[in-house]
């Protein structure tokens, strides 16, 4: 049997496919989204109706393999990874993801797993490689089967608010003004953050608090951790959600990493732990009756967290802890590139004064750091904005976490000095990749990091990020032209 044959005969798939059918009759369900994830993190797929469900769940659709790379073409005019004369992905609908959505309910979503074509020459039907969230649920299964971990993952997605002109172009002007925790600032977008709210809860988060952030309409929406891979695919969801609710308002959801420059980006700070045990949980909120698939409602609870301190000091993690340290602090230059995935992301290191993490470095409550202990039993990479592709990061964290445990990596004593102070004492520091182009090339010598995008991943990936770096050095910007057009005679 082939990879998509063997995902198709499951155990237990069967059964998912007629619940899902059941769900449809139950909401009225006209449509459904069949979406996977792109290189850059983009939502890409196809819309069909529900009278094809079943089969569907067992043919799969066909798309273009450059679908995974969104379908753009490089510099030179050639389609990114793949060119027209390759066949067309097979994507295998995931039931258990399938939800409604809530601002239109006659149209339900459902996450898709990619395949190989079943007439290929070679691997017909085998695990797409560019697949990056069937590699994510492949690299943490044998994670766990490696080491009986499982990762589970918390995000804070800050993002921006930004009003429109009358033809869509952004004013250059975010909602609100750019004063962090002011309550009156995140009263004014109130509207906005409680639809989102709404949204969010309507499919499947938990959602726990909000603030307003530092700079011009940017908002900091947190929900419950969970694994990784429900909480990646949360992520992309609330990435949909902030879109739709923009369409609502008339403003534009920004993830953009730095729209302002004397101000703060928006970050994505990543925080996680590994756990033994635990069990899954329906959080069924408000709900009589969910709007989607139980899987989608559902958080792991409990269990044994072994970043937890095994010592006297509380600041330091336990054994497991400091190794998976030491994983990430040996890579923490290539997974860069996977954190800071954009040309733009890199002003938000540049920008001076506003905490962002350059230092290669980890300390307890340390935000002067690329990575902190941010409390016992977790900690946080700070070096990942709001344009991360997070089935990318949940791989190469788990690559990361799979060398620190393998080879007891220590990640040498923690920083308790800010980075600032620690170098005027006289501490050699080393610096993260400071531009797109050094942190691919950082990613292209490390095999670790590497391996979290295996065969096509990583070709894709270096192709699409190489071609963006070459564009953006072969352009003339405004900085271009304030600096040099009159500088002579």
């Amino acid at each position: 049997m082939t990879d998509l044959d063997k995902h198709v005969a499951q155990p237990g798939r069967d059964k998912l496919v007629k619940q899902v059918r059941a769900k449809i009759n139950e909401l009225g369900i006209e449509y459904i989204y069949f979406q996977f994830i792109s290189v850059t993190g983009r939502v890409v797929g196809k819309g069909i109706p529900t009278d094809h469900w079943e089969r569907t769940c067992e043919k799969g659709f066909q798309l273009v393999y450059g679908a995974t790379a969104n379908l753009f073409v490089d510099r030179h005019g050639d389609y990114i990874g793949y060119g027209p004369e390759a066949k067309e992905l097979v994507g295998i609908p995931d039931p258990e993801t399938f939800c409604q959505l809530p601002w239109d309910k006659k149209v339900a979503r459902v996450y898709v797993t990619c395949f190989r074509n079943r007439e290929e020459r070679d691997n017909p039907g085998a695990h797409l490689t560019s697949d990056c969230r069937g590699n994510l649920r492949i690299h943490a299964q044998e994670f766990k089967k490696k080491h009986g971990y499982q990762l589970r993952v918390g995000t804070e997605p800050e993002m921006m608010w930004l009003t429109k002109n009358e033809d869509g172009s952004p004013t250059g002007k975010g909602y609100s003004k750019p004063y962090c925790y002011h309550i009156d600032q995140f009263e004014s977008l109130r509207p906005v953050f409680m639809q989102v709210f709404k949204y969010a809860r309507a499919m499947g988060f938990d959602m726990i608090q909000g603030d307003h952030e530092d700079a011009p309409g940017q908002l900091e929406l947190n929900w419950m951790y969970d694994d990784v891979l429900r909480n990646a695919d949360r992520l992309s969801t609330y990435r949909q959600i902030c879109a739709q609710v923009a369409r609502e308002f008339n403003l534009i959801a920004c993830f953009m990493t730095k729209p302002f420059m004397g101000v703060s980006a928006s970050g994505c700070h990543t925080n996680m732990s590994l756990w033994t045990g635990g069990k899954d949980v329906v959080n069924k909120l408000s709900h009589k009756s969910l709007p989607g698939m139980d899987e989608v409602f559902t958080y792991v609870e409990g269990g044994t967290n072994t970043f937890m301190p095994d010592t006297k000091d509380i600041q330091l993690p336990g054994k497991i802890g400091l190794k998976a340290i030491g994983g990430v602090m040996k890579h923490l230059g290539a997974l860069t590139a996977i954190g800071s995935s954009t040309v733009n992301s890199y002003r938000r290191l540049w920008d001076t004064g506003f905490w962002a993490p350059v230092y290669a470095d980890w300390g307890f409550q340390n935000r002067t750091c690329g990575l902190r202990v941010s409390a016992p039993g977790r900690f946080e990479y700070r070096s990942v904005d709001s344009m991360h592709n997070p089935y990318l990061m949940g791989s190469g964290l788990l690559k990361c976490f799979d060398d620190g445990i393998t080879n007891d990596i220590d990640p040498g004593k923690p920083e308790s000095r800010s980075m600032y102070e620690a170098q005027a004492a006289g501490k050699i520091v080393k610096k993260l990749p400071m531009s797109l182009g050094e942190a691919l090339n950082r990613l292209a010598e490390d095999e670790v990091i590497k391996s979290a995008m295996p065969d096509e991943m990583y070709k894709v990936f270096h192709w699409y990020k190489n071609d963006e770096w070459e564009k953006f050095l072969g352009a003339t910007t405004q900085w271009d032209l304030d600096t040099y057009l009159d500088c002579l005679p």
